[in-house]
């Protein structure tokens, strides 16, 4: 059986793992301006390997709105378009023969809010995630308690230190989508 300290630092990493799992979906959502992780899930056949889009080209942002992507092997220009529109990111790339330009268009106020109902939806499932892993501590500290590792007022403690981590962690949650969404918004 796990110790208190096993259990709580066990329920802290969780739920910091969830909160980054969070910052990565919802660095995902597209806000408007150019941003090199919207290609992250690219992928494209390299010499008939499924290769990330940034092992075979370099990937910079010379304007607000412009992604640039410069191949390492110029043979591999076309291929590389194709897996940007097969990643089916919402963007058209536009090839010049050397590189490859996608401009972001700017979004419509009703497309803000979609993306912003969006963020809200994400962030609920990170809370959910975070309520799971809760619910495991919990679960971990009753088991203990009924198997007779913690006393009844060791048991009520551990369950109160997890409620306090849990509820930082919510906090934390409704921070990062507040700033996405205001990212969203108001960008």
């Amino acid at each position: 059986m796990p110790s208190s300290k096993e259990i709580i630092n066990t329920t802290q990493s969780k739920m910091k793992k969830a909160e980054e799992a969070l910052q990565r979906e919802l660095g995902n959502i597209r806000a408007g301006g150019a941003n090199a992780s919207l290609l992250s899930p690219v992928k494209v056949n390299y010499y008939g390997a499924s290769t990330p889009l940034n092992q075979v080209a370099s990937i910079s942002i010379p304007e607000p709105r412009v992604i640039l992507v410069t191949p390492y092997d110029k043979s591999s220009l076309k291929d590389i378009e194709h897996g940007i529109l097969e990643a089916d990111l919402g963007i058209n790339p536009m090839n010049d023969g050397d590189n490859i330009r996608i401009v972001i268009p700017q979004l419509t106020e009703d497309r803000r809010k979609e993306l912003a109902k969006k963020v809200k939806a994400t962030g609920e499932d990170g809370k959910v995630a975070v309520r799971n892993v809760r619910r495991d501590g919990m679960d971990a500290a009753k088991r203990g308690n009924k198997d007779g590792d913690f006393t009844d007022d060791e048991s009520h403690d551990l369950e109160d230190r997890i409620q306090k981590i849990t509820d930082k962690s919510i906090s934390e949650v409704e921070n990062i989508v507040s700033k996405k969404e205001d990212e969203i918004l108001n960008g």
